[in-house]
């Protein structure tokens, strides 16, 4: 039964081109799209520009050009990266656009009308030389805790206390240096808090599929808080000078820009329809009967950081807007992107720029490929290591998939004229042939790729090895023994079409090239194309060179520039410091939303180091405690003995899914008395504003009790 998708992956802010992490993002949903298309539905694939904010009004000015021109710039970049990688977008646009303006007033509008919007006073600090209200980024001053100096408006980087900015001691604007002052302002609320919102929310997040089960336990936290983490309502306006969208009957005042950045998925979609290019049946859609329609399902694909927005604002405010608008049907959730085990560096040689791989003539499918093969349904991060890169791809690519083609391919042409012929035990192959083709749709659909490309590649391996074992060269050189040199050669021949076929949402190109060239088939490829056997098979022409180690110290070799960017900043306030978007491993929320990234902690000697016993454990039991609101009880097996750890992993995990799953643990922590019991060291799990905990895993072979150094 064919169904009906709207698909949406994170809007770039657009005051920089795409990094590593949009792309692996926008790789993942490319992905998923094709794969849905190939099975017979209709996809609607739909991005822009995230086009408003006061972090790109003030890099504009810093250039000397207005906002629109500095978005426009940005924009005229976006295609070579989308075409690039063979990221098949329906339809680019900003949400500084006529459809994003019409849509967030309406939907404002409609909130307004439903009682969940107010207006109350607000004190914050101005600064009397720029005549602007200041963001927590935009200030500086000394940590009331530590008294670190230039330290910004909501937290230290140096103690890591969490405080407002008129706490801070001797505080200045970045913007000029200026000392701000306190000001009153009205602004509007959403009223998040609303027993209408809490209730509807807890009822989205409870229904399996909407979010990952880690995801809806990160946000029903934040729905239940109490205390100095209730929920809050959201201020969703700001104060002249800012670039946005202006709020309906309020002079000066503007939408946040996270407010009608998510609208900004609708209105992509609206221009789309609006264009006649969206059609059904041969026919043109309207955008509101499309979204209204029962049968359409609404796709987003974000990374961790921006859970907060997407999980509680975003469905609440399409949900108490109402129809036309639609409330996600599923909202999924990855990790970040690291090279190496290390976030992006460029000083550290740690980056990797996209525009730079595709200027180095790297094969685009390459990098397909392996993320692909990282990738799974889970929160987690994705390590891209070079090394791994290179001998995955030369393994899987040009030794298992392209391999087949390039050996069978000559001996049928050769020998038999291209003719496809099979023998007796063709019905045996059809139903392996089937049984793959199965069990890699089945994970595709739950987006586990790393599955899907394991599942692919071990086909390829029992191919290859009943090629080589049958050993069509010795067959060639006998006559009488032709008929089995075809049956064994069309037996690898059919395999490689169904490999074709399962690797095409991940290899677009060289699955067209296949089914165009080589097999004659026509396009685009259908799922079921996997099951029908070739019947001939033209000259095989090469498809796919190897990557070289080379090729990646090109690509990790530390621009020129990154010498001067690692360089001791001077003193003193600077804009560009202030508008800068992070360009850290995952889609990361933009400028407008990151908060300041910690500095590093003081050197650690090796025999410091050392004293640290890191132990490999097995979770051998994990529990519930009762009355408490954040541990959970874990029996861990260090493989001569057991320990007792009370973990404050509650939110993130449920005890049935910890139960034999590997993790690390600090062994010589001394035993700490609790209310609940004794806990006998600590399990290392990582958290930070983008989420968490998330529990430290080793790799697989790793045995309970072994050290770690």
């Amino acid at each position: 039964m064919s169904e009906t998708f709207f698909v949406t992956a994170a809007l770039p802010y657009a005051n920089g081109p795409f990094h590593i992490g949009h792309i692996m993002e926008y790789i993942q949903a490319d992905i998923w799209v094709r794969f849905q298309r190939m099975q017979g539905h209709r996809v609607h694939f739909v991005g822009a520009d995230d086009a408003h904010g006061a972090p790109i009004m003030l890099k504009a000015e810093a250039e000397g050009v207005s906002p629109r021109e500095l978005v426009a710039r940005i924009a005229a970049g976006r295609p070579r990266y989308l075409e690039g990688f063979r990221i098949g977008f329906d339809h680019w646009h900003s949400t500084d656009s006529p459809e994003n303006v019409a849509l967030s007033q309406d939907v404002y509008r409609r909130l307004k009308g439903a009682g969940l919007i107010y207006s109350k006073p607000i004190e914050q600090f101005y600064d009397p030389v720029k005549g602007m209200f200041l963001a927590d980024r935009y200030i500086k001053g000394e940590c009331p805790k530590c008294r670190a100096k230039d330290q910004y408006g909501d937290a230290c980087e140096v103690c890591s206390s969490v405080y407002s900015p008129t706490q801070l001691i001797e505080p200045y604007s970045v913007l000029t240096g200026a000392r701000p002052v306190l000001r009153t302002s009205d602004h509007f609320f959403f009223r998040l808090s609303d027993p209408r919102c809490v209730e509807f929310l807890h009822e989205w997040l409870g229904q399996p599929g909407h979010v990952q089960p880690q995801v809806a336990n990160k946000a029903r936290e934040w729905l239940s808080g109490n205390g100095d983490q209730a929920l809050s309502d959201w201020d969703i306006s700001r104060d002249a000078p800012y670039f946005g969208i202006p709020i309906p009957d309020a002079p000066g005042k503007y939408f946040y820009v996270w407010l009608d950045a998510p609208i900004g998925y609708l209105a992509s979609l609206k221009s789309y329809f609006d264009s006649g290019k969206a059609r059904a049946g041969g026919e043109p859609r309207a955008f509101e009967a499309f979204l209204t329609d029962p049968d359409t399902r609404q796709i987003h694909f974000i990374g961790k950081d921006i859970i907060y927005f997407h999980t509680l604002f975003w469905p609440a405010m399409l949900k108490f807007a109402g129809p036309p608008y639609k409330v996600p049907d599923n909202v999924h959730v990855h990790g970040f992107i690291t090279v190496s085990g290390e976030k992006m560096s460029k000083s550290r040689g740690t980056g990797i720029s996209p525009l730079r791989y595709l200027e180095l003539g790297m094969n685009p499918e390459w990098l397909r490929y392996y993320i692909a093969a990282k990738l799974n349904a889970n929160v987690e991060d994705l390590d891209f290591n070079p090394d791994d890169f290179v001998a995955r791809v030369n393994s899987d690519l040009i030794g298992k998939y392209v391999n087949i083609a390039s050996r069978a391919a000559s001996f049928i042409t050769r020998h038999f004229q291209g003719a496809i012929e099979y023998g007796p035990d063709l019905d045996a192959l059809a139903r392996q042939a089937q049984q793959v083709s199965e069990q890699v749709r089945a994970s595709y659909q739950g987006r586990e790729f790393g599955r899907a490309m394991r599942e692919t590649m071990a086909f390829a391996d029992r191919l290859n090895q009943e090629f080589d074992a049958r050993k069509p060269w010795v067959l060639a050189k006998d006559p009488a023994r032709r008929g089995q040199l075809q049956d064994s050669c069309a037996r690898a021949l059919y395999g490689f079409k169904v490999l074709t076929v399962l690797l095409a949402p991940v290899l677009p190109d060289v699955a067209e090239r296949v089914a165009r060239e080589l097999f004659g088939l026509e396009l685009p490829l259908r799922w079921q194309d996997a099951l029908e056997p070739p019947r001939r098979v033209n000259p095989y022409r090469h498809l796919m060179t190897r990557v070289e180690p080379k090729q990646l110290d090109a690509l990790l070799e530390p621009p020129a520039e990154a010498a001067a960017e690692s360089a001791p900043a001077q003193k003193g306030p600077a804009i560009g410091q202030a508008a800068a978007s992070a360009a850290q491993g995952g889609v990361q929320a933009p400028a407008k939303a990151v908060p300041p990234q910690a500095q590093a902690p003081p050197a650690l000697s090796i025999d410091e180091f050392k004293k640290v016993d890191l132990r490999v454990a097995r979770i051998a039991a994990a529990e519930q405690v009762a009355g408490a609101d954040k541990l959970l009880k874990l029996t861990l097996d260090l493989g001569t003995e057991t320990r007792t750890v009370f973990a404050g992993i509650k939110s993130a995990y449920e005890p049935a899914t910890l139960v034999g799953r590997l993790t690390v643990m600090v062994a010589n922590l001394a035993p700490r008395k609790m209310k609940f019991g004794l806990s006998e060291g600590m399990v290392l799990a990582a958290s930070g504003e983008a989420g968490g905990p998330y529990l430290l895993s080793p790799d697989s072979g790793a045995t309970p009790g072994m050290r770690i150094s």
